[in-house]
């Protein structure tokens, strides 16, 4: 019995939470996602970055969220395109997303230490559903439940697919690499489309994000860098905060190298940990939810396993030229 009253609340899970948009607990190494004003924020020409996240591995079948980005810049513009696939559920509830994202640069001082990026946000999302793979109250006879009883349901779509927009703003004061804060506003699916499977209008709520960053220098080989995110969507909240340490493995070498080490909490939900490296161009982050909701007799505090790669490229490296100077008596 517990089985299925464990089955039938995921079910549930699923056809409602399941119904807002994605979350990812490295917010910030999934910026694209965050705000559409940091496409193109970056030291560099092109910037990759893939996310992967599995949680409720241990309640159910898994949850499992997979994201890739690419964007670049040109003089002040930035732009760059997303995409997400995620699968949650025994009924393999799938939303696939594609998001093209555009930004520009505002300096608002001579001195480069005040700026502002603006960015736009298209998204073509597109969800489905398996209900051959889910079970029914009809399946279950008063005595045994029969997984091969007809369920008697009238399925009137199993797909939908729809076009959203978003906006976003982000400010950054920056004194140098070491010194700086950055805080953002953004709000997607502005034209709340219809992502309802049945002739009843269901709209997707819109989904604002606020959040702020900062990097101080503490000493030669160590940075703090705290944050903070705040993410609405209709009943839905959600907010982090937390604060990452970073050593500088060589700060006077010229192989670049630090390591990472985070703590973090989202609230009424769960405490992680981060861990990252950073070697060149590459990045590296991995974190764990330690789940600390109303679903700890379930989850037996396991949450969710996340990891997230980035690698920038230098596409132009100018070429040095060595000047001769000629004697004085020529």
């Amino acid at each position: 019995m517990n089985r299925i009253l464990i089955f039938l609340f995921f079910t549930f899970l699923c056809l409602q939470i399941k119904a807002q948009d994605i979350h990812w607990s490295q917010f910030n190494d999934n910026q694209l996602f965050q705000n559409p004003g940091n496409t193109g924020h970056f030291d560099g020409d092109y910037r990759f970055i893939g996310n992967y996240r599995d949680q409720w591995r241990s309640v159910t079948v898994p949850f499992s969220t997979i994201s890739g980005s690419v964007d670049a810049k040109w003089k002040s513009l930035g732009y760059g395109l997303l995409f997400f696939h995620d699968v949650a559920g025994d009924g393999k509830f799938r939303t696939l997303e594609t998001q093209f994202n555009v930004s520009n640069l505002f300096q608002i001082t001579s001195d480069s230490m005040n700026l502002l990026r603006l960015g736009v946000n298209f998204g073509l999302n597109h969800r489905q559903i398996t209900w051959s793979n889910l079970y029914f109250d009809n399946q279950y006879n008063g005595y045994v439940f029969d997984p091969s009883a007809p369920t008697f349901e009238n399925y009137q779509n199993d797909k939908k697919t729809n076009f959203s927009i978003g906006l976003g703003a982000v400010y950054e004061w920056r004194k140098n690499d070491r010194f700086s804060v950055i805080s953002g506003f953004s709000a997607f699916n502005l034209n709340q489309p219809n992502q309802g499977f049945y002739t009843s209008e269901i709209k997707r709520d819109v989904r604002y994000n606020v959040f702020s960053k900062g990097i101080f220098k503490i000493n030669r080989e160590w940075d703090i860098i705290p944050s903070t995110q705040i993410s609405f969507q209709g009943v839905y909240r959600e907010q982090i905060l937390g604060a990452s340490a970073k050593y500088y493995l060589n700060p006077k070498a010229t192989e670049y190298c630090a390591l990472y080490g985070g703590l973090w909490f989202r609230n009424k939900d769960a405490a992680y940990i981060s861990l990252g490296i950073d070697y060149k161009q590459l990045f590296v982050g991995l974190s764990y939810d330690i789940n600390v909701s109303k679903l700890v007799p379930a989850s037996n505090l396991r949450g969710g396993f996340e990891i997230a790669i980035r690698y920038i490229i230098h596409a132009f490296k100018p070429k040095k030229i060595i000047h001769r100077v000629c004697p004085d008596f020529i």
